[in-house]
């Protein structure tokens, strides 16, 4: 059984990757239409506050989604779910910088047995340094039954 309280002492809060981008007002524009969005800010590129949906910064992903020195858990693996908090608007054509770190690990016990959640949160920064949204990626496994 894994020691999560040991992966937590080990890993959380450890920058362990960072990634530029650029988001194109084209890519931007067709994120937003094919999720579906309406309002201007994100489907018109001629308006005022047009910017990148939040869909668009969940797309965004590192170089890495563990430490390159995290145990393999075994297990199952599967996609826990993202979520994005936008703290100001993405505009395209700015340089963007990701800098990547564990956020959380926990376990939940459920009818299929322990399963360990590990939060890997990428914090988005404008290349003057302003911090512009925080995007957590979630990696569920379920850890395999012992013999």
């Amino acid at each position: 059984m894994v020691d999560i309280e040991d992966l937590k002492s080990r890993f959380l809060n450890l920058e362990f990757d960072r990634s530029d981008f650029e988001i194109g007002v084209e890519n931007a524009l067709t994120v937003a239409l094919r999720t579906g969005e309406t309002r201007p800010e994100f489907t018109d590129p001629e308006h005022a506050d047009f910017q990148a949906t939040p869909a668009m910064l969940a797309s965004l992903a590192s170089g890495r989604h563990l430490p390159i020195d995290f145990p393999n858990l075994g297990g199952i693996p599967m996609d826990g779910g993202k979520a994005v908090d936008c703290l100001r608007p993405v505009r395209p054509g700015t340089r963007l910088n990701g800098r990547t770190h564990l956020h959380d690990i926990y376990a939940k016990s459920g009818r299929s047995g322990r399963m360990i959640f590990i939060v890997s949160r990428m914090e988005i920064y404008a290349g003057s340094g302003e911090h512009l949204a925080t995007s957590d990626s979630r990696m569920v496994i379920r850890e395999k039954p012992e013999t």
